[in-house]
């Protein structure tokens, strides 16, 4: 069994509506920005006549018509993405991969401020 991973990062504004600290529901509730970065994870046997489980070059296309859905949008009106969490992103990023490419495992979805999420969904 193979895994193939590939990352790219978007910059996105979004707004959340948080049930925290006043202080910090009122900056997650102003329009603001972050710099994401997802790794996608593909995972599978060789095909027999390619040698791939996918080829690179399908899965960067796909990744580029995410990207160019996520990258300098504001997030809170991206169709289909509900609220922008990382978890909402990972789940979002993944469903688009998996209907060009079912070997898709995994989606791991980070801000540079250090906060990650990995989205596995069960088979």
């Amino acid at each position: 069994m193979f895994e193939l991973s590939q990352t790219f990062s978007f910059d996105a504004a979004h707004t959340l509506k948080r049930h925290v600290s006043p202080e910090e529901a009122a900056g997650s509730r102003r329009i603001h920005g972050h710099t994401y970065t997802a790794e996608v994870t593909v995972r599978g046997e060789r095909q027999p006549e390619s040698g791939m489980v996918v080829d690179l070059a399908v899965l960067r296309e796909v990744l580029a018509e995410i990207r160019s859905q996520l990258d300098h949008h504001f997030l809170d009106e991206v169709a289909g993405l509900g609220a922008p969490t990382l978890e909402n992103l990972s789940v979002f990023i993944h469903d688009h991969v998996q209907r060009r490419i079912p070997q898709v495992s995994s989606v791991a979805v980070s801000r540079a401020a250090g906060d990650r999420c990995v989205y596995r969904p069960q088979a």
